[in-house]
């Protein structure tokens, strides 16, 4: 069982965690995440390893609640146990020294872009990113990013803070300024597939982390199957991160609203059952 050290609400329904694993601190690379499971009964929750500290034997993860088992998990406090925690999996984001890294996260995707954007500083290139949120209150990690890229632009859709519009504007300045050589998008399947159509437009090589769709995390269940070069790939064995020119966008949008229904039954049920 796995200690929670710390727990903190990032926004009103999103929440970071601080996690006792050593072995999973010492050995996670920028683009691996874990599965865990709050109880003995608890679904398996695949997320994305937000940060870790190999000296103190910790990783930190952050949740945005969606259903049960997201909310499960944030009842949680600093000193619980989870029930299990096994990782790291998937496999890591390629980085090597290549210049200017165009780095867009949007909403909780901004959590597993901050690792890749601490990666790619560390390499040795010039890091630009771009956060997008509905709102300001909805923003996650702004100062944690400021502390690694060299530049930060925030984009929000009612103009509450940076400047007003879509992620993709934010992006478009900084490529029609300088020269990009490489972009990474994070975010809804939607903000992936219209960046990716904006990077492709500049051929500029662009990696997207398809994390959003995984289920099992093992390539047990197949439900995060996807199609990349007109290839049937599975996210968490062959990804998370792919090729996002290559990547089936409009198939992916449609296999996420597969369970919809379920998923709104399951949750009302459990939010009906806290109520007793």
């Amino acid at each position: 069982m796995n200690k929670i050290i710390s727990k903190d609400f990032l926004s009103e329904l999103v929440f970071r965690m601080v996690i006792e694993a050593p072995r999973i601190a010492q050995s996670r690379q920028p683009g691996n995440f874990i599965i865990l499971r709050v109880d003995e009964h608890g679904e398996r929750i695949p997320l994305t390893i937000a940060d870790a500290n190999p000296e103190a034997g910790t990783i930190t993860l952050i949740v945005q609640i969606v259903g049960c088992s997201t909310r499960k998990l944030s009842r949680l406090e600093a000193g619980d146990f989870l029930s299990d925690l096994v990782g790291p999996l998937g496999k890591a984001t390629h980085i090597e020294k290549s210049g200017t890294i165009l780095c867009a996260g949007g909403g909780v995707g901004i959590a597993p872009l901050y690792p890749i954007v601490e990666g790619h500083k560390k390499a040795g290139n010039r890091v630009v990113v771009v956060l997008a949120a509905r709102t300001k209150d909805l923003l996650i990690l702004e100062q944690e990013m400021r502390q690694q890229a060299d530049e930060v632009i925030v984009m929000t859709d009612d103009g509450s803070y940076g400047s007003r519009g879509l992620v993709t504007q934010g992006m478009e300045q900084v490529i029609q300024r300088e020269k990009v050589h490489e972009a990474v998008v994070i975010g809804p399947a939607v903000m992936m597939k219209f960046a990716s159509m904006l990077t492709r437009k500049y051929n500029i090589p662009t990696v997207a982390s398809l994390n959003t769709i995984m289920v099992d995390g093992t390539g047990m269940c197949g439900a995060c199957r996807c199609t990349v070069e007109g290839k049937t790939k599975f996210v968490c064995v062959d990804g998370p991160e792919f090729d996002a020119h290559s990547v089936d966008f409009d198939e992916m949008l449609r296999r996420l609203g597969a369970y919809k229904e379920e998923e709104v039954k399951a949750y009302e049920a459990y939010l009906e059952q806290l109520q007793r």
